[in-house]
């Protein structure tokens, strides 16, 4: 079998109004009797289950990926039709009006416990397998608890004071007890980490079902969950970066070791571009350490597509009627990809100007992550894109540019139509080149003699942007004779001191993984949100006239407020985020 195909076995209602009692129940549906409970095959149906709410629990306005959340950061614009369209999102990108009792706020908290919740039932079942019977007990417990880790990570992300709810064995009386403040902030991350080790220490080094996580792709989430946790923000009265651990950066260094990549076969794609493509034979390569698996035509009415990108599609006459022009990539973002004349970020000057494709030099992966106007819409020439409103629902007041990572080629074949649109393109939750700059960023922060490592890391990630002009797969060899575009990308070939490398590493990450949902939370990571995003609202203002009164306060706009629906059922054992809210 290709890819796990996220089936719902039992249609389990989501079962969730909040975290306090965010489970009917940890026992099985119904009146399951024992011998039920120990056939290998109801276990695997538990299972199937717990990986199919990664599917189903999320929808157009609380998609897993965090898109509706990413407006936050300067990569992008909520788009739509203006501001009251997803008015609960425009505040969000404006740092202003952000109330503990949207809709938004309370939504994705919840669908994220349904899907723990889900990860629990399941856990508790195999808890009681006898291995002689199911033999596969500790590598599906290891699946789970990956899934477990997974949801606790994203929620940690989003909310910062979360309950970690990783003990299966609860009743519901237990589950009502839990108090999202227990634990400091490292303390939580440090109970997401133990999910992922296990995970490590019990995953295979490859999986035939490709949905299914193996033992890289935990060491990298494992890289992830003690790289957040190395910039400590444990005084409860702010959301200030008070250190950087070093034993936190160690064992980033550790689980992005290169051996453990290779093992699984993982590496970076010859191009860039074969991340974002719908063919089954560039999904699931060997760039993808995990993925949400998504489908069609597998029997199943419109298949399980991705419907959570259903908004993102662009409102093109007779061919995406309907669609709604949300997550547009801001004017900041298509700036931070101009490059001097030897193929190098401009760092601090990048926005001095708007990019104009008939003088400026850029990185091939601006046209390969962001359609902007004269240029063919998802490399279809078909589809000119113009300043019209055919690529601004808004008549331009979120500009005309379109994120091309979550969308595809309307002619392809790929593109389905339900209530929204869908695909069936698989979302890539930790790809390789994020391995590569996190254990760069681990090895600059530590500062121990190996920065040169580092730069050498992030020239691989480089190195590849430029071979994606020339790759035999490349969709975008021929723009610079077609377009007139000047495409310009080169290694850096110096020595560099510690605070060069880090300014290469962020701007790195920003441009490689722009629109990938993961620049407002390596912001708030750093420590720079309020710096960075104060900024960018002064500088889009002219461009972009819904920031006139957008303003990001410190020590609070850093994380959601915990919903007002949850503190208010957990009978005093939550608290808020700081930040008067």
């Amino acid at each position: 079998m290709k890819n796990l195909v996220y089936t719902l076995i039992f249609g389990l209602a989501w079962i969730c109004t909040g975290c306090s009692d965010f489970l009917e129940s940890q026992t099985p549906q119904g009146s399951v009797d024992e011998e039920q409970l120990q056939d290998p095959v109801y276990i695997d149906n538990l299972v199937i289950s717990a990986y199919a709410v990664w599917i189903s629990a999320e929808d157009i306005n609380s998609s897993f990926s965090l898109w509706n959340y990413d407006v936050r950061s300067d990569d992008a614009y909520k788009g739509g039709n203006g501001t009251e369209d997803g008015d609960v999102f425009h505040a969000l990108e404006i740092s202003q009006g952000i109330m503990t009792t949207a809709w938004n706020i309370s939504d994705i908290w919840q669908r994220l416990y349904n899907s723990i919740s889900r990860v629990n039932m399941a856990l508790k079942s195999l808890n009681r397998m006898d291995e002689a019977t199911y033999p596969e007990k500790q590598q599906r417990i290891a699946e789970m608890r990956f899934l477990r880790g997974h949801g606790h990570f994203l929620l940690k992300q989003l909310f910062k004071k979360i309950v970690i709810a990783n003990d299966e064995t609860l009743d519901q009386e237990g589950y009502n007890n839990l108090s999202n403040d227990i634990y400091t902030n490292d303390e939580s991350w440090a109970e997401i980490a133990e999910d992922f080790e296990f995970a490590y220490g019990h995953l295979p080094v490859t999986q035939e079902d490709k949905g299914r996580p193996t033992r890289a792709a935990a060491a990298a989430y494992l890289a992830k969950t003690y790289l957040y946790k190395a910039y400590r923000q444990d005084n409860d009265a702010t959301n200030e970066v008070t250190s950087i651990n070093a034993e936190d950066l160690l064992q980033v260094v550790k689980y992005t070791d290169k051996s453990i990549m290779n093992a699984g076969g993982y590496g970076l794609e010859p191009d860039f571009h074969n991340n974002f493509r719908p063919e089954p034979e560039y999904e699931n390569g060997v760039e993808s350490l995990w993925a949400m698996q998504y489908s069609m035509n597998d029997g199943t009415k419109n298949g399980n597509c991705n419907w959570s990108n259903g908004l993102i599609v662009p409102n093109i006459p007779g061919v995406t009627d309907g669609g709604t022009d949300f997550y547009k990539p801001s004017q900041n973002l298509v700036n931070a990809f101009r490059t001097d004349a030897d193929g190098h970020p401009l760092f601090d000057s990048f926005n001095t100007k708007n990019y104009d494709k008939t003088e400026d030099n850029a990185d091939p992966r601006l046209f390969l992550t962001v359609g902007i106007p004269e240029l063919p819409y998802e490399f279809n020439t078909k589809y000119m894109m113009k300043k019209d409103n055919t690529w601004s629902r808004s008549g331009g007041l979120y500009g005309y540019n379109v994120t091309l990572k979550q969308n595809v080629d309307p002619d392809g074949g790929y593109l389905v139509k339900g209530s929204y649109w869908g695909t069936p393109m698989n979302h890539i939750v930790l790809r390789y080149a994020d391995v590569l700059l996190m254990r760069a960023e681990a090895l600059i922060q530590l500062n121990d003699g190996r920065i040169e490592e580092a730069v050498s890391l992030i020239n691989e990630v480089r190195n590849r942007a430029g071979q994606s002009v020339t790759a035999s797969t490349s969709v975008i060899k021929n723009y610079a004779e077609d377009y007139g575009v000047k495409i310009k990308v080169e290694p850096y070939n110096g020595t560099y001191s510690q605070a060069d490398a880090l300014k290469m590493m962020k701007f790195e990450r920003r441009v490689e993984l722009a629109m990938e949902c993961d620049r407002f939370f390596d912001l708030v990571r750093w420590g720079e949100a309020a710096e960075v995003l104060n900024k960018y609202y002064a500088e889009e203002a002219a461009d972009c006239s819904i920031y006139s009164n957008a303003s990001f306060t410190k020590n609070k706009n850093e994380y959601l407020p915990v919903p007002f629906a949850q503190i208010s059922a957990s009978n005093g054992k939550y608290v808020q985020n700081c930040g008067n809210w």
